[in-house]
């Protein structure tokens, strides 16, 4: 690895940690925590590459368990195995899947997300409308695998957490955190995208 990528790959990794390790990364909705870390993993697979990303989507979803076993919420069942599943008194190692697989992909598509986004819009002077929607589609995909992925190993458990009593219920509450923390967390991570990966592009091919 350059230099240049060990050290950039360096700083990712220490945002990604400080975000994890302080209430910065992880915000509390009740049910839920919304999250800002997987914004530096989709700048960093866009400047360094797949592998690296997945690397740091996957120190993501290590501090997720960590954080989730710490301080759990009613859903941290969902992220860490050490915690009893609602219904039960023991923990599902579904929730290694939860917690890393989303996460590691939203270090890896990134990356071939921009490419697709740049291909279509070749002008320079679109860059940053590529970067723009690789925030806003990775970020889509990351809270989709998420949510979807929680109410499908975890149904029962899932409707009991959040008082649903039907099918359509828990698909109405998957909704809505997709439209509420998803759609905030998917603008942000566009905007931020857009404004900060221009220059280390620029910096990453001198």
């Amino acid at each position: 690895m350059k230099i240049k990528d060990f050290a950039l790959t360096t700083i990712f990794l220490s945002i990604i940690l400080l975000c994890a390790l302080t209430p910065l990364g992880f915000i509390h909705l009740g049910v839920i925590k919304a999250t800002i870390i997987h914004i530096p993993i989709i700048i960093a697979s866009i400047i360094l590459g797949p592998k690296i990303g997945a690397a740091l989507g996957f120190v993501f979803g290590i501090t997720s368990i960590a954080t989730n076993t710490i301080a759990p919420t009613l859903l941290s069942f969902a992220f860490s195995p050490a915690i009893p599943v609602l219904g039960t008194n023991q923990g599902s190692f579904w929730a290694l899947f939860i917690a890393i697989v989303p996460r590691v992909l939203v270090g890896l598509l990134p990356y071939y997300i921009y490419k697709l986004f740049h291909r279509i819009k070749s002008e320079k002077s679109n860059q940053k409308t590529a970067l723009f929607f690789t925030g806003l589609l990775s970020t889509f995909i990351h809270t989709f695998l998420v949510m979807g992925s929680i109410s499908f190993l975890f149904h029962d458990a899932y409707a009991q957490a959040i008082n649903a009593d039907s099918t359509t219920a828990i698909f109405l509450a998957v909704l809505t955190v997709f439209v509420t923390n998803g759609l905030a967390e998917a603008a942000l991570a566009a905007f931020l995208t857009a404004l900060v990966a221009p220059p280390l592009l620029k910096m990453a091919k001198k």
